[in-house]
Order: C-alpha cells, then structure tokens, then sequence
C-alpha cells in the first residue's frame, strides 16, 4: 500500500492574505518564503479526526484546526500577548503528551500550540 509521508501544505482563506501572512511571521515565528515554503524541525505530527459537534476548534464554522509545536509554550505565549495576538486565558496539559495553549489569528482562525512532553 502506498503511504503519505507528511504534511505537504496548509491553506487558509483570507480577506488579506499578505496581511495574515505577516501575522504568522511576526507573532509566531514562521519564517516561510515568499511561496509559502517552510522548513519546520523535525517532531511529532498528530492527525486526528474529532466529533462534528465539538467546540475544541472554537467557532463551529471552522472545519480544521492548525497545531503548531513549540519549544517553550510561556515564551511564545508571553510574546504573543506582547504583541496584542488574541489569547485564550486557559492552557491545558496531558501527561506524557504535552502542554497546550491556544490563540486566534486576524482573520478568526483557532490555533493550537503545542510543547510536546
């Protein structure tokens, strides 16, 4: 059986694309070419169906739900909030997984951030 062997790509719809896209380098980081080409570490990749009715996505118009790893989660939270980024007050940890916290990008898109355990 042939096999997929990684995340080629996410797209997201925007009403400012160059203006989302200077979001996620300036807030998160991500420092992708001007074709959108990103060489990310190396690390864990979940993919993971969840129930239709769930609210883990925030709005239940969002289908999708991006997850980032990140090395120090306070660190990137504390920057975020520096920045003025919408940040949820909660985090979350599972023992053995991780830590979690989340924000949301310009255009309402719920992003999740994870520092792996």
């Amino acid at each position: 059986m042939e096999r997929v062997v990684g995340i080629g790509g996410y797209f997201l719809r925007a009403a400012d694309p160059a203006a989302l896209g200077a979001w996620y380098r300036e807030c998160l980081g991500l420092d992708a070419d001007e074709n959108g080409l990103w060489r990310q570490g190396t690390g864990p990749t979940v993919f993971a169906a969840f129930e239709s009715e769930t609210d883990y996505f925030g709005s239940r118009a969002q289908q999708t739900m991006l997850n980032f790893r990140v090395r120090d989660l306070d660190a990137m939270l504390a920057q975020l909030r520096t920045k003025g980024a919408d940040v949820a007050e909660e985090t979350q940890e599972m023992e053995g997984v991780g830590r979690f916290a989340w924000v949301t990008d310009p255009e309402g898109n719920r992003i999740e951030l994870w520092q792996p355990a």
